[in-house]
């Protein structure tokens, strides 16, 4: 090709005098490269050159529509094996514009000026039928405009080589106004010309176009593609009919049956469609697949950047007027008009959660079961919706799976752990001595619990750290903790160097034998000592510097589990220590902390330990056999068991 129309300057910056004139030159394209480009890097499919054909009949035939409103509206799609035909009765193209627009990369009469109605146009950048040779060796169009209606008709018959020929025809070869584009496959191109493939690619395109578009093939004359108008634009004879519609639609486009449907009506930003929920939970990380129509024309079925992050639990199928394309065609462009329809989008999703609040208390509830992370994650954001939603929202509790408003009314206080794993410890401690304890280890229950005495009167939240759980635990009798008194210096002993204190406490349920217990200022200092154990000279010294007042880790023994009764009655101190340390590493265990390098040891030296106390009888000599007895002795009369045996 040779487009003509971009031409470009190359000025010589000197003035000196005696400078020759600069050359005009005109970029040269390699249209086989350009094709290889598109088909690899630009486009993700050679699928989409039916919608190239769509799109230049359809613009085609509003342009006309806007020259004549009594035009004939024609737009047949032709597939037989060998070849694809699109013919539309729109507007044409003269011998001239065939030139200008047909054989020139970038321009395009929708932006050009040809149209004045650029708005109403589909097209906008300028690549027209290039991107039909993904699939075509030749095409062929030929066409006559209605402007001029006296102009002959035009044959335009380009190869994928880059060349092209321009002829005029007689007037019988279309009598009428329009186009007629015809495309030969490639070799290797053939799936993608195959009559069904064309057929369902056109219908998934162009279902929604304001142009009625037939099909015809081997087996099919004018079946119609179109089914407008949309089906969140129909009317139903009752509401239950609608969502049953919709539910449908869903199940087509989406694969699923949906939990509800949310009217997506924005009339000022051009957008109409629907958001289906999603009948199942989904991860909030999970790319959104929504699907994105241009002015009845399917954009893409993979938009991501539609709505908010948080509005993962809906996938949504809209029409739009105003969103920009990418060059592409195959996703909206992030400006700032796509980023107001996404908040208001997320808005309207919003409002509908408040309606069924005050409305449909059962909907929101079957909705909150699958989908209450989602709404967490739009609360914490929103005092006013976190408000709104706390008679439904559940949270993880000392009480159970219950509400937090629900949680308030029986507990003014409230505590609250960071991690699953601390909340798990404590909860049935805490169950069984009346201490309301939330867990915020989840995602976004910390910031939902932070907000909570903002919108509910009379509540005190607080961190549960080890202080709190041991004062709700019942302290044991001072005569019996001063007779344990060597016991609890010799576990201390034993526990001091790994930064952990050890308290004697009367608490249910009685089959937990031992409490470990920390926050998060424990935590830092034990990681502080750590670092300064083996740091140089340097950085120890800077350590230690930071060294904190923050209070130690605690082992809580309990009193009323048999197993630490008889422990404390070891008189042996060096086993009662290496129990000691067995007690800290089931309860390190089962409050699932990682271990450091020192928990580590401790626990290989205390099971081994027990291990060789256990075994230790067994490695006494053995007592002399004794001597046969005679053959005539009468034998021994049996043990007892043996008697039960028999």
């Amino acid at each position: 090709m040779n487009p003509d129309s971009s031409a470009l300057s190359v000025s010589d910056a000197s003035d000196a005098p005696g400078a020759s004139a600069p050359a005009v030159n005109t970029f040269q394209v390699d249209l086989r490269g350009l094709v290889d480009l598109l088909s690899h890097h630009l486009y993700s499919s050679p699928r989409v050159y039916v919608r190239e054909l769509l799109q230049n009949a359809v613009d085609a035939l509003t342009a006309r529509l806007a020259h004549d409103p009594a035009a004939p509206r024609r737009i047949r799609l032709t597939a037989d094996g060998t070849s694809v035909v699109m013919e539309d009765s729109g507007i044409g193209l003269t011998a001239d514009e065939v030139h200008t627009l047909l054989a020139t990369i970038g321009r395009s009469s929708k932006r050009d000026g040809l149209e004045n109605a650029r708005q109403e146009f589909l097209g906008q950048f300028g690549i027209g039928l290039l991107a039909c040779f993904v699939v075509a060796k030749r095409i062929r169009v030929v066409s006559r405009s209605a402007r001029t209606p006296d102009a002959p008709p035009v044959e335009w018959l380009a190869s994928d080589d880059g060349s092209y020929t321009v002829r005029i025809l007689p007037h019988e070869a279309r009598p009428e106004p329009g186009t007629t584009v015809l495309l030969e496959p490639r070799p290797g191109a053939e799936e993608w010309t195959d009559p069904a493939r064309v057929a369902l690619l056109a219908a998934d395109f162009g279902s929604l176009l304001p142009h009625e578009v037939t099909f015809t093939g081997p087996d099919v004359t004018d079946r119609p593609l179109t089914e407008r108008p949309a089906v969140w634009d129909r009317v139903h004879p009752t509401p239950t009919a609608r969502r049953v519609a919709l539910a449908g639609h869903c199940a087509k486009v989406f694969g699923f049956t949906p939990l509800d449907s949310i009217d997506l009506d924005l009339p000022v930003a051009g957008v109409r469609g629907v958001a289906h929920v999603l009948p199942a939970a989904t991860s909030p990380a999970q790319r959104a697949a929504h699907r994105v129509y241009l002015k009845g024309m399917l954009l893409t079925d993979r938009a991501d950047n539609l709505l908010p992050d948080w509005a993962f639990f809906v996938r949504v199928v809209l029409d739009t007027d105003t969103l920009r394309p990418t060059a592409s065609r195959e996703n909206l462009y992030d400006d700032e008009t796509l980023a107001a329809v996404r908040e208001a989008l997320g808005a309207r999703i919003r409002a509908w959660l408040t309606e069924l609040a005050a409305g449909a208390p059962d909907r929101l509830a079957a909705f909150l079961t699958v989908h209450h992370l989602g709404v967490k994650s739009m609360a914490r954001h929103d005092p006013e919706l976190f408000g709104l939603m706390l008679p439904w929202l559940p949270f993880e509790t000392s009480d159970g799976r219950v509400t937090l408003d629900e949680f308030a009314r029986t507990h003014s206080v409230i505590h609250f752990t960071r991690t699953v794993e601390e909340f798990r410890q404590v909860a049935p401690i805490a169950a069984a001595h009346g201490l309301g304890v939330v867990n915020g280890g989840y995602t976004y229950d910390t910031d939902l619990l932070a907000l909570l005495p903002a919108v509910r009167d009379g509540i005190t939240l607080s961190e549960l750290d080890a202080g709190a759980v041991t004062a709700q635990l019942d302290p044991v009798d001072p005569a019996q903790e001063l007779a344990l008194a060597g016991f609890l210096a010799t576990a201390r002993t034993r526990l001091d160097a790994l930064g952990c204190d050890v308290a004697l406490r009367a608490y249910h349920p009685v089959t937990v034998p031992a409490l470990f217990l920390d926050d998060r200022e424990a935590r830092h200092e034990r990681d502080r000592a750590d670092a300064e154990d083996g740091a140089d000279a340097l950085w120890s010294g800077i350590l230690g510097a930071l060294r904190g007042a923050a209070p130690r880790a605690r082992l809580v023994l309990n009193h009323h589990n048999p197993l630490v009764r008889r422990i404390a009655g070891i008189t042996d101190a060096e086993l009662a220590g290496t129990a000691v340390e067995s007690l800290y590493g089931q309860a390190l265990l089962m409050a699932q902390r990682p271990l450091r390098p020192a928990d580590t040891a401790l626990l290989n030296r205390a099971f081994l330990g027990l291990l060789e106390w256990a075994t230790h009888p067994l490695e006494a000599p053995a007592a002399p056999a004794a001597p046969a007895a005679p053959a005539s002795a009468t034998p021994p009369a049996p043990h007892a068991h043996e008697e039960g045996d028999q």
